[in-house]
């Protein structure tokens, strides 16, 4: 029998929305040389690999070219997969320890889906310098965290309609860039909402990881990190909704708590199969 791996859309509110994530689940932690090969067979943003270990699951998270330090979406997915896709005498009761690079991460199923409680990754400011280049416009803050670069741009038209020079996006290194802009009540066409229901929005983002292997991510988890505790401070709340405006879009809840942040977002399993190599 070959290794069992799926296919998960987190952050999805419907069929093909989300962000499309590997996930495999495995008895024990494989070389690093064997994950990055099955990302890039998978060819996904990134592919989640976990294991038991000490009362939860060791977790890695892989594009198809480098290793990442944390990933939203594909933990949402893996959690998915416990919850739904195990033995029903073998899934976590209602929560799920993952212990990573980012540290300890803990998954509960809550009303609307899941909740991950993750690091706030706050972006701190940073000198003015020009990205008129690589992004097409001039931001109006500035700002970055340990990961990526966040820019916050005049208005929700600006982040939609925004064509970065992908190449130039790569030269300013970090694993890739953050730009939002406050949101407008609903997403405009063509971007779907849940039911065909608008949604209120407190923000819009998109995500370009040309550095990383990947262009534009559909929704990413980690950058709500920085996203909700931006906008939040910013909007004087505790809580956001924020909606990434790729092709396949997606919405997440930001709770504030701290220096933490529970990210919630629905997800779905697409395919289930096995490799056989």
């Amino acid at each position: 029998m070959g290794q069992t791996i799926y296919l998960v859309d987190a952050f999805s509110h419907g069929p093909f929305t989300g962000n499309p994530a590997g996930v495999c689940p495995l008895a024990s932690e494989p070389s690093a040389e064997w994950m990055q090969s099955v990302a890039m067979e998978m060819n996904q943003a990134e592919t989640a690999f976990f294991w038991p270990s000490g009362g939860g699951y060791g977790l890695r998270w892989f594009t198809p070219a480098v290793e990442v330090d944390l990933c939203g979406h594909a933990t949402l997915a893996s959690a998915h997969v416990l919850f739904t896709a195990a033995r029903e005498d073998a899934r976590p009761p209602g929560a799920v320890r993952f212990f990573t690079k980012s540290g300890e991460l803990v998954c509960r199923q809550v009303e609307g889906g899941i909740e991950m409680d993750f690091p706030d990754e706050s972006p701190s400011a940073v000198d003015p310098f020009s990205v008129v280049g690589a992004l097409g416009v001039e931001p109006v803050w500035m700002g970055a965290n340990r990961m990526d670069w966040f820019f916050e741009l005049s208005s929700t038209e600006e982040v939609l309609s925004l064509r970065p020079d992908m190449r130039l996006v790569a030269e300013l290194g970090k694993r890739g860039v953050i730009v939002t802009a406050g949101a407008d009540e609903k997403p405009p066409p063509p971007y779907p909402s849940p039911k065909g229901e608008g949604i209120r929005t407190d923000f819009v983002s998109r995500f370009f990881a040309p550095q990383s292997g990947i262009d534009e991510d559909p929704v990413t988890g980690s950058a709500h990190c920085a996203l909700g505790p931006y906008w939040a401070g910013r909007l004087g709340v505790s809580s956001v909704m924020g909606f990434q405006a790729s092709k396949r879009c997606g919405y997440v809840r930001v709770n504030v708590r701290g220096d933490r942040v529970g990210l919630v977002g629905q997800a779905r399993t697409v395919v289930a199969g096995e490799l056989s190599a």
